[in-house]
């Protein structure tokens, strides 16, 4: 329900409220693409195309897979 205050208030909170749910919402969409098994599957596919053809050195390849293997495992720990 909204009150009087929240009336009084909107035209100078509103736009501050929004930006911070917009914000959030950002958040939400990029933490739920960040662990999205099939998402990192893609990436570690594309990551070993662009290696076997040369396009990535070993030494970048190796943290790269490092670093998208340890977010795929922390999906599996964590369940989701």
């Amino acid at each position: 329900m909204i009150g009087p205050l929240d009336l009084l208030t909107a035209p100078v909170l509103g736009p501050i409220q929004m930006v911070q749910w917009l914000a959030m919402k950002l958040i939400e969409v990029a933490e739920g693409e960040m662990y999205d098994p099939d998402r990192l599957k893609g990436e570690l596919l594309e990551l070993q195309v662009r290696y076997d053809m040369g396009e990535v050195p070993d030494q970048e390849y190796m943290e790269l897979e490092e670093a998208l293997l340890k977010r795929m495992n922390a999906i599996r720990e964590t369940g989701e």
